[in-house]
């Protein structure tokens, strides 16, 4: 199996097209078709992750979505964040993150490192 690295975006464009066809094989992961999937799949996100990084979520943005996903209220978030004036308020980004608010927003899958985000974070409730 000879592979190349990924180097110009024409080699990108065909490195995809070739991982599209190797996924509409499925192949078995011992077999050469599998392996150079795995392969070619590992050359395809390091590129990816060079040429176009993708920023990791607003904290808020991270919030509202799980609480979409999930079907949950502002009165869902009272244990995670605090009294609903203080979960609006965290919605609303007049009001930070707590260290607290993060390790009980953790509970809910939101990863801390999301929540950590850009912002400022206060070490009280």
């Amino acid at each position: 199996m000879e592979v190349h690295a990924i180097r110009t975006e024409a080699a990108y464009r065909a490195a995809l097209r070739e991982v599209s066809a190797l996924v509409d094989l499925d192949p078995e992961i011992d077999t050469p078709e599998g392996e150079r999937l795995d392969v070619l799949g590992t050359l395809v996100q390091a590129y990816e992750a060079r040429h176009y990084p993708i920023d990791p979520p607003d904290p808020v943005d991270a919030i509202k979505f799980r609480m979409d996903q999930a079907g949950l209220s502002v009165a869902d978030m009272v244990p995670y964040i605090g009294p609903p004036n203080r979960v609006y308020e965290v919605l609303n980004r007049k009001r930070s993150l707590t260290l607290n608010m993060i390790r009980r927003l953790a509970e809910l899958g939101i990863p801390a490192e999301v929540l950590i985000g850009h912002g400022q974070v206060h070490a009280a409730a």
